[in-house]
C-alpha cells in the first residue's frame, strides 16, 4: 500500500493473482498508468521491458486523454517468443516543468534571466548525458548557445517550441526522484494463439457411405480427409479442428437426434470416449486407426494447416478407466455412477470425472494423454467443457505445458458465466469462446467489442465461432444467403481468431425444435456426408475475408478496435488500425432489406486530424469513395451487406 515519490497507481496490465497478462509477437499493445505528484510541476513516465533473456529496453509513455486523470500510456510492442516482465518507472520532468513555466513567464518577461539559467542547466546535464546518443549533440550545443547569459525571452521562447530540442531532452535529461513499480508477468505467444481461422469437421462425416451389400452406414476415415484438408487450406484456414476421435462406447449409446434408442449402424456421440478398442490414447478403428491419423497429420502440415484435436476429459460406461480407476469417478448414494447432467439435458452416455478423488493420478494421466498426442503432431488442443473441472488443475496443467510446450495451445469451450471465463483464460488457456454467438443488435455488438478490445484483451483471447455443432445460430433461421454472410463476415473482421463448423458456409440451418439452438439431424448422432462442391455457398466470400485478414495487419488487432456512429440501428460500424493500416468495417445487420445509412467516423481513433477528409477503398467491391470531415453515407443490400474499407487520409 505504501506510495513511492511519485506515486504511480493504476497500473495495467496486471491480472489478478499474479498471473500472466497476455500478449503475442508482434503485437501492438498498450501499457498505462495512472502517475501524478504534489504540486504543480510536471511528471513523466516510461515502461521498462525486460524480454526472456534478460536484455531492457525503456518506451517512454505519453499522457493522453482526458488530461485531468493523469493517464500515462505507452504503446508496445513484443518481438520474442515466452516469459516478459514489465514496470513503470515514473520521474520527476524538469524539463518539461521548464517548458511550462516558461511558456507562461516569457510573453509576460517575467524572471527572463532566471529561466535562462534554468534552462542552461537543464542542457548541460543533458549535454553531459549524451554520449550514448550523438546525434543529440548538435541539437544540444545549439540549445545551449541559445539560453545564455543575455538571452533574450524571443530566444528563450523558440526553445519552448522546438520539437527536435524537446526529442532530444525527453531522451537525455537525467531524471531524478525515479520511482518504479513491481515487476509484472506478460506471456507473449506465438501468433497463431490470437491471430487465426479454423474450420472444424467431423472426419467420420467426411466418405461416409452407406455399404451396397450390407445396408449399413460405414465411416469415413482420417485418408479419406485428405481432399478437404487442401480445400480448407485453400479457402485460407489455419487451424484443422476435429472432434474427439477415440473409440465410441456402446453402452446408453445415443441415436440420431439425441435419442436413447440408436440404430446398429448410429456411430454415438463422440464425447462418449472410450471401448473395449482403448481409451483417450486410442483412434477409433472406423477412423482408420493411429496411422491413419498420422497421416492426416502430415498431410494437414504439408497444407499449411494445424490440427486441433478435442481433450474431453470425461469417459463413456464403457471405458478402460472404469475398471483400472474407478475411483475417478463419482458413486452415488444408490450405487450407480453419476453421468453427466446438465438439467433437464441428461448425457447417459458420458461419466464426469471427479477430480477430488486421486487428483495426482489423474494429473498424471493428463500429462501422459497430453505428451502422447503433441508426440503424434498436435499443436492445438480445443478442450470440452473446462468449467466443468477445478481451475486450480488447469492453472496446473497450462503452467506445466507452457514450461516443457511453450508453443502447444488450449482453446477453452467454457460457455458459461464471465468470471469463470476469465477466470479460466487468466489461469492459462489461450483463446476461449465468446458470447458472439448471441450478440445481435448494434449496441450488442458495439458493447462486447468494447469489452473484448479494452477490457478483458489482456486476459481472454476470443474465437469467434459462427456456429457449433452445439450451436445452431438463431440469426440465420430465415434462411437467406445474406444472414449467413453478415455473421461470416462480423465474425471474421471483429476478432483476430474466428471459426466455422461446417455446414454453415452451405446455409445449414433447420432446427430440431423452432426456436430451439440444436440442429435437426446433428452430426454429434450421424453420419453427415456433404458435397462441398454444392450450391449455394459461401466458399468466395470465406476466402476473400481469409485473404484479407492476412493481407491487412489491421484486421489482425484486437485492441485497436473502435466503434463509430451510425444513424441507422441496423448498421454498424467500427474500425481496426495497425500502424499506418486502418480498416474500417460498415455492416448491414439486416438480412432482408436495403438500408441507407450515414457514418461519422471518429478521425482520433484512426490517428488522423479533426476534419480531415478520407478517401476509401472497398476490399470487397473494389470501389473507391471519398468522405468529406469524416462523414460519409452508405447504400447496403442484401447481395452487398458490408463494405471493408480501407482508410486514409484525403
Amino acid at each position: 500500500m505504501a506510495f513511492g515519490r511519485i506515486p504511480v497507481r493504476e497500473v495495467s496490465p496486471v491480472v489478478e493473482g499474479g498471473y500472466p497478462a497476455k500478449a503475442v509477437v508482434g503485437e501492438a499493445a498498450p501499457i498505462r498508468a495512472t502517475v501524478f505528484r504534489e504540486g504543480h510541476a510536471a511528471v513523466g513516465a516510461a515502461v521498462v521491458l525486460t524480454r526472456p533473456d534478460g536484455t531492457t529496453s525503456a518506451v517512454d509513455m505519453r499522457q493522453v486523454e482526458p488530461w485531468g486523470l493523469d493517464i500515462f500510456e505507452a504503446w508496445v510492442r513484443f518481438d520474442a517468443q515466452g516469459d516478459w516482465t514489465f514496470r513503470v518507472e515514473a520521474y520527476d520532468d524538469r524539463w518539461q516543468t521548464w517548458r511550462h513555466d516558461a511558456a507562461i513567464k516569457l510573453p509576460a518577461g517575467q524572471d527572463v534571466a532566471l529561466v535562462g539559467l534554468e534552462a542552461s542547466q537543464l542542457i548541460k546535464e543533458a549535454l553531459a548525458a549524451t554520449p550514448a546518443r550523438a546525434k543529440d549533440r548538435p541539437v544540444l550545443t545549439a540549445a545551449a548557445t541559445a539560453c545564455a547569459p543575455g538571452a533574450s525571452a524571443d530566444a528563450l521562447t523558440a526553445l519552448t517550441t522546438d520539437a527536435t530540442l524537446d526529442a532530444a531532452m525527453r531522451a537525455r535529461c537525467p531524471r531524478q526522484f525515479v520511482t518504479p513499480t513491481p515487476d509484472y508477468p506478460i506471456r507473449v505467444d506465438r501468433k497463431l494463439a490470437q491471430f487465426a481461422a479454423w474450420y472444424e469437421f467431423f472426419p467420420r462425416s467426411i466418405g461416409a457411405h452407406i455399404d451396397a451389400k450390407s445396408k449399413r452406414w460405414v465411416s469415413g476415415t482420417f485418408d479419406d480427409c485428405h481432399p478437404l484438408l487442401e480445400r480448407i487450406a485453400g479457402l485460407g484456414f489455419d487451424v484443422a479442428y476435429v472432434p474427439p476421435i477415440h473409440p465410441i462406447g456402446t453402452t446408453f449409446r445415443k441415436g440420431r437426434n439425441n435419442t436413447l434408442t440408436p440404430a446398429p449402424d448410429d456411430p454415438g456421440s463422440p464425447w462418449a470416449i472410450g471401448s473395449p478398442d482403448g481409451g483417450h490414447d486410442a483412434v477409433d478403428p472406423g477412423l482408420g486407426g493411429l496411422p491413419a491419423f498420422k497421416r492426416f497429420v502430415k498431410k494437414a502440415k504439408a497444407a499449411g494447416l494445424e490440427v486441433a484435436l478435442d481433450f474431453a476429459l470425461q469417459a463413456s460406461p464403457d471405458h478402460p478407466w472404469l475398471t483400472t480407476h474407478p475411483e475417478w469417478f463419482t458413486t452415488r448414494l444408490d450405487g450407480t455412477i453419476a453421468y453427466a447432467e446438465n438439467p433437464p439435458k441428461k448425457y447417459q452416455d458420458i461419466y464426469p470425472i471427479n477430480f477430488d478423488n486421486d487428483p495426482a493420478g489423474i494429473r498424471n494421466e493428463c500429462v501422459r494423454l497430453l505428451e502422447f498426442w503433441i508426440a503424434q503432431g498436435v499443436t492445438i488442443f480445443r478442450v470440452d467443457n473446462p468449467h466443468t473441472k477445478p481451475i486450480d488443475f488447469w492453472a496446473w496443467l497450462l503452467d506445466l505445458m507452457h514450461q516443457k510446450h511453450p508453443d502447444v495451445l488450449f482453446f477453452a469451450e467454457a460457455f458459461t458465466r464471465p468470471a469463470m471465463m476469465q477466470s479460466l483464460a487468466a489461469a492459462g488457456f489461450h483463446l476461449s469462446y465468446t458470447y458472439f454467438t448471441w450478440r445481435t443488435t448494434r449496441w450488442e455488438l458495439a458493447e462486447y467489442l468494447d469489452e473484448i478490445a479494452h477490457e478483458t484483451d489482456w486476459v481472454l483471447r476470443p474465437n469467434f465461432f459462427v456456429n457449433t455443432p452445439d450451436i445452431n445460430p438463431l440469426q440465420v433461421r430465415s434462411g437467406r444467403e445474406a444472414a449467413f454472410a453478415i455473421r461470416l463476415i462480423l465474425a471474421a473482421t471483429m476478432s483476430p481468431a474466428w471459426g466455422v463448423y461446417s455446414g454453415f458456409e452451405q446455409l445449414e440451418y433447420t432446427p430440431l425444435v423452432a426456436g430451439g439452438e440444436e440442429y435437426l439431424n446433428s452430426e454429434k448422432y450421424e453420419y453427415r456426408p456433404r458435397d462441398f462442391a454444392a450450391e449455394p455457398n459461401l466458399d468466395l466470400l470465406i476466402g476473400t475475408l481469409n485473404r484479407l485478414r492476412r493481407t491487412h495487419p489491421a484486421l489482425q488487432a484486437l485492441r485497436t478496435a473502435r466503434v463509430h456512429e451510425t444513424s441507422d440501428e441496423q448498421v454498424f460500424a467500427f474500425s481496426k488500425t495497425d500502424g499506418d493500416d486502418r480498416v474500417l468495417v460498415i455492416v448491414s445487420l439486416d438480412d432482408a432489406s436495403t438500408r441507407t445509412c450515414d457514418v461519422t467516423v471518429d478521425l482520433a481513433s484512426l490517428g488522423l486530424p479533426v476534419g480531415a477528409g478520407l478517401v476509401l477503398h472497398d476490399e470487397l467491391t473494389g470501389a473507391d469513395f471519398a468522405w468529406p470531415g469524416g462523414h460519409g453515407t452508405v447504400i447496403l443490400t442484401p447481395a452487398q451487406p458490408a463494405h471493408i474499407l480501407v482508410v486514409r487520409a484525403a
